[in-house]
């Protein structure tokens, strides 16, 4: 009886073996946790869809910071739920709007932290879309404008990067324009997902009328992206985004060998409500399929993922 001279099994056997020729690897240095601010004083509100996740006000981000960057999390992604919202959005670039409270207090509290921010005006508009209206059409170009006062806002107040997320045509360039020496990290294909459930419950910003899938790409097309990707490169973008994630690590993959800047991921609410789901009634090893699901979103080609497992990563990969 003949046997393969080839036996991929043999760097199986232990673990210390799979360890020396592991392909992927997934540390502290690619998470990034999202928190959302708003107003009040010592609030924090749950959300039912995230578990473990919350609305909080400005000294309580502090606080969930501090224990952040006590887990080893370096990085967080600031999203605004305001007091009061109007039809442009103005809450979005106000000096004293809850996200650049956030940042002033988190620059003071925890300055090692890297301070990325969402740049978009769904949650701070009345009808919840991701621009100003004409008729019942988002205005593109006339969203740009706000779009680059609210990031230069943003940085005023002390954030390290910037990250839109609109979806509107030339933002990238308009940011870059008023922002020559900022980091920005452009959501350059994202998607109309059915996965954003969650988040738009914490986040606020369910549109008031319609959806969002006049501006925000179809989860039929990947060549798409590729050209979003690069057209946002072109335009100054220094990191680009996929979102969500776990659907469409094949345009991860795609945007990867395209471009030459780093990408990104989401793994978005929706990602990580199932998962909470699915473990807490006993269907599967939280630990292990979080670990397994992020790893795939790194090997498909995503050098950073936003995920709200953060915190529980930082607990599994130095517990």
């Amino acid at each position: 009886m003949s046997f393969p001279a080839t036996r991929l099994r043999r760097l199986r056997r232990t673990e210390t073996l799979r360890a020396l020729v592991r392909e992927t690897s997934l540390s502290l240095d690619d998470v990034v946790m999202p928190l959302f601010a708003c107003p009040g004083e010592g609030i924090v509100r749950p959300v039912a869809g995230l578990p473990g996740i919350a609305q909080r006000s400005v000294d309580e981000i502090v606080r969930e910071a501090e224990q952040l960057v006590g887990a080893g999390v370096r990085a967080v992604l600031l999203f605004g739920v305001p007091e009061t919202k109007d039809a442009d959005g103005s809450g979005a670039w106000d000096e004293d709007g809850v996200v650049q409270r956030a940042l002033h207090a988190l620059r003071a509290a925890a300055p090692g932290l890297t301070l990325l921010t969402d740049v978009c005006l769904c949650e701070y508009t009345e009808h919840g879309h991701c621009g100003v209206l004409d008729g019942d059409t988002v205005a593109n170009d006339e969203t740009l404008e706000l779009l680059a006062r609210t990031a230069v806002s943003h940085v005023d107040a002390g954030a390290d990067a910037v990250c839109p997320s609109d979806m509107m045509d030339g933002r990238v360039g308009a940011i870059r324009a008023a922002l020559p020496d900022t980091p920005i990290v452009s959501y350059a294909a994202k998607y109309a997902s059915a996965f954003y459930g969650p988040f738009r419950e914490v986040a606020e910003s369910t549109p008031a009328f319609g959806d969002r899938r006049g501006y925000q790409m179809d989860p039929a097309n990947g060549r798409e992206a590729v050209r979003e990707a690069r057209i946002d490169v072109d335009e100054g973008a220094d990191v680009v985004m996929v979102k969500p994630a776990l659907p469409y690590l094949d345009v991860i993959r795609r945007v990867r060998e395209a471009v030459d800047v780093p990408v990104a991921a989401y793994n978005v609410s929706g990602e990580y409500a199932a998962l909470k789901a699915a473990a807490e009634r006993g269907w599967l090893d939280e630990r292990a399929a979080v670990l397994e699901s992020l790893t795939a979103i790194r090997r498909a080609g995503a050098d950073v993922i936003v995920t709200y497992h953060a915190k529980e990563v930082a607990r599994w990969l130095q517990g």
